[in-house]
């Protein structure tokens, strides 16, 4: 029977005895270095804690001035206004309750329009046979409409004037939710104008947003002139310049979102004083930038950055490209159904395009459920190509 032998420091078993230690003399340590960085590093936070007001004391640290500091210490965590406190603390609590069951699920179609609607007929083919699953409301900023289709009688609710690019656009969206969140049974929520159609048929359309494990409003930071261009610092403490974002104002969205619109106050009031035609010397849109900014700031990951609603800004004017019946055809119809990369252009000098695949609950679908802009005259054409 072998024995195992002990494995020592040396070579192939063999023992060898190592050397005594040595004795060492003690370092010398150098202290006029630590005194050296330990006043350096007194000195830099002394300076971040209480920064220095004048340019002699700036010029200190670097011809740059006082912005040398700044470009590499962290940015100083600032205090909460009670305003924001409250906002937070409401917006936790909403997004952290369950949803409610609703054994009729239903889908809100919300017509922000002037008056009538110039494809009801085409809304009444997307609708019929699904009684029960959908939920319609007018607001009629101008007149009475009047209706061809029995889905869309008595659906008006209490409307006030809206002009285009006022703060009134955003009190109309929110007064258009408010009348929609007061049934239980909707669980999903459609801002639509007259110009609107549907591209799908509704099963489609149901199951598409239903489904949807997120909100499709639209969202993306455009830094030239009528985007970032926009902002006033009047805005803060509790909007930055860096939060500030764009967006069209065709959303869909969850029902725990339309209540997190209704809850605040805040951002509401910050965009209501600053943020409308000619403040400040800008022509700030409310309608396309309060909702991105809001839901950037209190749930980025909860909406999708883009719109379900297609509209065409490819010619870069002031509106966007409008559809006349020449120009309504079944490849152009087939074309917006199978887009599944959304464009954002921005406002700078060339106008940059922004690319980004529609990505539904991880995997990646088409785009668009709904289109604009369409005139009246296309009505017949697209009652026949979409025939629902």
């Amino acid at each position: 029977m072998k024995v195992a032998k002990e494995w020592r420091l040396g070579s192939m078993g063999d023992t060898k005895i190592l050397p005594g230690s040595r004795h060492r003399s003690p370092l010398k340590r150098p202290i006029w270095i630590i005194l050296m960085v330990s006043f350096v590093s007194l000195f830099l936070v002394c300076a971040y804690i209480y920064p220095p007001n004048s340019d002699v004391a700036c010029y200190v640290f670097s011809s740059r001035g006082c912005k040398v500091l700044t470009d590499w210490l962290p940015p100083p965590k600032r205090e909460l206004t009670d305003e924001e406190i409250i906002s937070r603390v409401v917006v936790r609590d909403i997004l952290d309750t369950p949803p409610v069951e609703s054994k009729n699920p239903k889908i809100a179609f919300m017509f922000l329009t002037p008056g009538s609607l110039p494809f009801e007929k085409l809304w009444d083919m997307f609708f019929r046979g699904n009684e029960g699953r959908f939920s319609v409301y007018i607001h009629a900023s101008k007149e009475k409409p009047v209706h061809v289709s029995p889905y869309f009688l008595n659906r008006e609710i209490h409307s006030s004037p809206v002009t285009w690019g006022a703060f009134s656009m955003v009190d109309a969206e929110r007064r258009l939710l408010a009348y929609a969140l007061k049934d239980p049974d909707n669980q999903h929520f459609v801002l639509l104008s007259d110009s609107c159609i549907p591209l799908h048929n509704f099963d489609y359309v149901y199951n598409y947003l239903m489904h949807a494990n997120m909100s499709f409003i639209d969202c993306f930071v455009d830094p030239g002139p009528h985007g970032n261009g926009r902002y006033s610092t009047r805005m803060l403490p509790e909007v930055e310049e860096k939060d500030f974002r764009k967006g069209a104002q065709w959303f869909t969205m969850r029902r725990q979102h339309a209540l997190l619109v209704m809850a605040d106050s805040l951002y509401y009031s910050r965009f209501r004083d600053y943020c409308r035609p000619y403040a400040d010397g800008k022509n700030c849109i409310a309608d396309e930038h309060y909702l991105p900014t809001f839901f950037n700031l209190v749930d980025p990951g909860g909406i999708a950055n883009w719109s379900v609603t297609r509209v065409d800004w490819s010619e870069r004017k002031w509106h966007p490209k409008s559809y006349r019946a020449q120009d309504v055809t079944y490849d152009l119809l087939r074309n917006f159904t199978s887009i599944d990369m959304t464009t954002h252009i921005t406002s700078n000098a060339g106008g940059e395009e922004l690319l980004q695949p529609c990505i539904w609950n991880g995997t990646r679908r088409p785009c668009y459920l709904f289109a604009r802009k369409f005139y009246p005259e296309t009505l017949d054409k697209l009652v026949t190509l979409l025939n629902f």
